[in-house]
């Protein structure tokens, strides 16, 4: 699974990387402690173009009559992607990239308190989630949506936690994004053993309301 997310690296590094046009009205970065329904960062490809967007982290299905409408969907689980309602179409049709710089997951302790954990990249600056878009318009109010593809986490990560983003190598980006044709069902699987490090952090992310690069700062357990 993933709930929070960082992003750190500038738009037109992201843009660069992901070789996509940048739109003008991107969330503000850096960003350490991304939540469900902020705006986050996304890489689409339409037309023959890349565009780095802006979209609503929470997929709202047509169905949904207001933002409220149903449960929120931040996460979608790859196993079953393709036969659920909310997210059969938008997986065939309708895939992006979704940037971060790392993300957390909490165990407990022998109390039950909540311990976060950092997630991130061995080596590179970036991650690229597996995501699904649908826009949704109701009564007046238009929101372009996604969710973020979960799979079974690999060894090192289900000390942590049983699920985890599905993680896609650079190589994998344009199948993904429906440029290289058929396919992209075989790319939603755990990343490799190596590709990711963690370590804990401060307790203070817990709060949904929490900022600044101390967030990702390393603390001995």
């Amino acid at each position: 699974m993933c709930g929070r997310f960082a992003l750190t690296l500038p738009d037109d590094a992201m843009a660069s990387l992901f070789e996509a046009q940048a739109s003008n009205d991107l969330a503000a970065l850096p960003n350490y402690n991304i939540c469900p329904t902020n705006q986050v960062h996304t890489v689409t490809s339409e037309d023959g173009m890349r565009r780095l967007r802006p979209m609503r982290w929470g997929f709202l299905p047509h169905w949904y009559k207001t933002e409220n409408g149903g449960p929120l969907l931040i996460n979608a689980r790859g196993e079953t992607i393709a036969e659920k309602p909310a997210f059969k179409a938008a997986v065939r049709e309708r895939r992006c990239l979704v940037p971060a710089s790392g993300f957390y997951e909490w165990t407990k302790d022998a109390d039950g308190n909540r311990l976060p954990w950092y997630i991130h990249p061995t080596q590179g600056d970036i991650l690229a989630f597996a995501g699904v878009w649908q826009a949704w318009e109701r009564d007046g109010k238009a929101h372009v949506t996604c969710a973020i593809v979960t799979t079974a986490a690999n060894e090192p990560m289900s000390a942590i936690h049983h699920r985890m983003p599905v993680v896609l190598s650079q190589s994998d980006w344009g199948l993904w994004l429906g440029e290289e044709g058929k396919g992209a069902a075989t790319l939603m699987r755990a990343a490799p053993e190596d590709a990711l490090e963690s370590y804990r952090v401060d307790t203070a992310v817990n709060s949904n309301r929490a900022s600044g690069p101390d967030l990702i700062q390393p603390i001995s357990e």
